[in-house]
């Protein structure tokens, strides 16, 4: 999709989104489920304008970024939808970070006023006044300390607010990309880029409907989260259930017995946590799902045949990026390859390359590279590293993958994740996916340990089902497992076992801090 083709030149996407719906008289349909309260699209509306107008009153103007450090919740929905629709750029964070985080966040964008959820002010609270640039401080959902009240200031404002003369191309919004080096980045993204990904994956892949209500265990800030739950089904006049808690596996299975969604976006992390989970299809009602969605990390085989048995229904892995704003190859409904990540969303382009940008042949493993219209204009004040990333109308992902003969992408680590085992690429993606075949482990990691000759072999940090089990001869086990399963020289030489994995906030397991 290209969205100069099929969008005006002057165009605010909070009108397409939140004000469209109004307008088509489904001002009375449920947009949200948040706690006990249904917020209705004509209450989204409301919400957006009073924010609007409030963040206008605060000297706010076209371009001046909002911080938007909310739960899932409605606020969240007030300070993105507001800020966008008079032209202003919601800066969304992650809701897990630390204070000096937050510190660089506020220093970076140079955001002017601050929406925070008030769960959030211990981390956050210091933070606060070490930025030069910000002004104003907004609390929702709680006391509000020495800040003032999100609520009281939006209530007393005009539900009535214009839409700022936007372009299809301003900014809309920031979303940081966290990366496992450095600083995060700050990814531009512009007023169409939210409505190609809803034309494309949302529509032409998921098939979302109005009859449909989603559910993320992503939140809001993530890119994934922020289409999942966010702008898709707003776009599709759908139904969102918003839950601001720390998603566990027994936790989503009970919301999505409770609130009865049809689609549910997870991370592979979680399904396997979920898997884990005893008697699960008998405890809890997942009747209403008529698709799963999983994006993140590489869904490893396993995961998907053993979902699939216990629940009856599909889960559809891709992959997309921050960047990218949301999922560019992902399998189909009804037409998945398990372990892979499918094939490209339509509007989308990729192409395998090798270090030199030349595309190589079918079945080699080479640099993902990603043509479509909703990648990110550049990074903030990151001129190298957008140079780095950017070529032209591609984006270098990062990622290696590998395009079989009938156009599936095979996921084969990060760039940097990669092991040359013997002068051959070894995927620990690949061995991963063959332990977490064995009954007895839930999670595994593997990275690269030099051995006594300062040659690279995979290790493995393995998290078990039952921990008790631990010990030389199921180390011994899992190296046979493995070297039954796959090319002999890709088995782990060292195995070891752990409580947990160290992963970011959106359930991705960091390798490089298990690297000695």
């Amino acid at each position: 999709m290209n969205a100069a083709e099929t969008l005006p030149a002057e165009f605010n996407v909070a009108t397409w989104f939140v004000d469209r719906h109004v307008e088509d008289g489904r001002a009375a349909r449920p947009a949200f489920h948040y706690e006990d309260r249904v917020l209705t699209y004509g209450d989204v509306q409301d919400l957006t304008n009073r924010t609007g107008n409030a963040l206008l009153d605060l000297g706010v103007r076209m371009e001046d970024r909002v911080l938007v450090l909310c739960l899932d919740a409605p606020e969240f929905l007030g300070a993105f939808w507001g800020a966008i629709k008079i032209g202003a750029v919601p800066v969304p964070c992650n809701t897990l970070m630390r204070t000096a985080d937050y510190v660089y966040f506020l220093r970076d964008s140079r955001a002017k006023v601050a929406v925070v959820s008030a769960a959030l002010l211990g981390e956050a609270g210091p933070a606060l006044g070490q930025s030069p640039f910000l002004q104003h401080v907004r609390v929702a959902g709680g006391p509000a300390g020495p800040y003032h009240a999100y609520e009281e200031r939006v209530a007393r404002a005009s539900s009535r607010l214009d839409p700022a003369p936007t372009s299809r191309d301003d900014a809309a919004f920031w979303l940081y990309s966290s990366g496992s080096t450095g600083f995060p980045k700050g990814a531009v993204h512009l007023h169409h880029d939210m409505v190609v990904c809803q034309e494309t994956y949302a529509k032409q892949v998921l098939g979302l409907r109005s009859d449909d209500r989603c559910y993320s265990a992503a939140k809001l800030f993530f890119a994934y989260g922020l289409g999942n739950a966010g702008y898709f089904p707003m776009g599709a006049g759908a139904e969102s259930v918003l839950f601001p808690h720390r998603p566990t596996p027994e936790s989503v299975f009970d919301l999505i017995a409770r609130r009865r969604p049809t689609i549910f976006f997870g991370v592979p992390t979680l399904y396997a946590g979920m898997l884990a989970v005893k008697e699960a299809e008998r405890r809890f009602d997942c009747s209403s799902l008529r698709l799963c969605v999983s994006a993140g990390e590489a869904l490893p085989d396993e995961i998907y045949k053993r979902w699939r048995e216990r629940f009856g229904v599909e889960v559809i892995d891709g992959i997309g990026t921050t960047e990218i704003l949301h999922i560019f190859l992902s399998n189909r409904p009804g037409a998945a390859r398990p372990g892979s990540s499918g094939q490209v969303v339509p509007g989308y382009e990729a192409i395998v390359v090798d270090d030199d940008g030349r595309p190589v042949p079918r079945g080699e493993i080479g640099n993902l590279r990603v043509k479509g219209d909703s990648i990110m204009a550049f990074y903030w004040n990151k001129h190298e590293k957008t140079k780095e990333t950017l070529f032209g109308p591609w984006i270098q992902t990062g990622d290696k993958y590998r395009q079989d003969e009938d156009g599936y992408f095979w996921y084969a680590g990060r760039a940097d994740d990669m092991l040359k085992v013997g002068g051959i690429w070894v995927s620990p993606v690949e061995v991963e996916a063959t332990l977490v075949r064995h009954p007895a482990v839930l999670e595994a990691a593997v990275v690269g340990k030099e051995d006594e000759e300062r040659l690279v072999k995979p290790q493995a940090f393995v998290v078990l089902h039952d921990a008790a089990a631990a010990g030389p001869a199921l180390a011994e086990e899992l190296k046979a497992f493995v070297k039954d399963k796959i090319a002999p020289y890709k088995y782990p030489r060292w195995i070891e076992f752990v409580p947990e994995l160290p992963k970011t906030a959106t359930g991705k397991i960091q390798r490089f801090k298990l690297r000695g």
